[in-house]
């Protein structure tokens, strides 16, 4: 894990192959406590290319200097996410 919120990311290589590909990221909060909101692609391999827009919450704690994940949430398509935001706006 990274030492610095910033550095932290979803990026996953498995065999020479970058399987969860970042996009980008927004960091939400910063802290002892910090949340991080990433966009990523998954790599199909059998289309041998990466999927669609994907988006996961991901909070983290440091522990001893370092970032530990300790509970993440996956949107599931692009409907869940504008559900996600259309409730977001309506409330604030």
């Amino acid at each position: 894990m990274a030492s610095d919120v910033n550095d932290l990311t979803v990026n996953y290589e498995e065999d020479g192959v970058l399987v969860v590909k970042e996009l980008d990221k927004k960091i939400l909060s910063k802290g002892a406590w910090s949340t991080v909101i990433y966009r990523y692609q998954d790599w199909d391999k059998a289309k041998n290319d990466y999927g669609p827009d994907r988006y996961t919450i991901r909070r983290y704690q440091k522990r001893n200097g370092e970032y530990v994940q300790k509970s993440k949430f996956n949107i599931s398509s692009k409907d869940q996410a504008q559900s996600l935001i259309e409730a977001l706006q309506g409330w604030i």
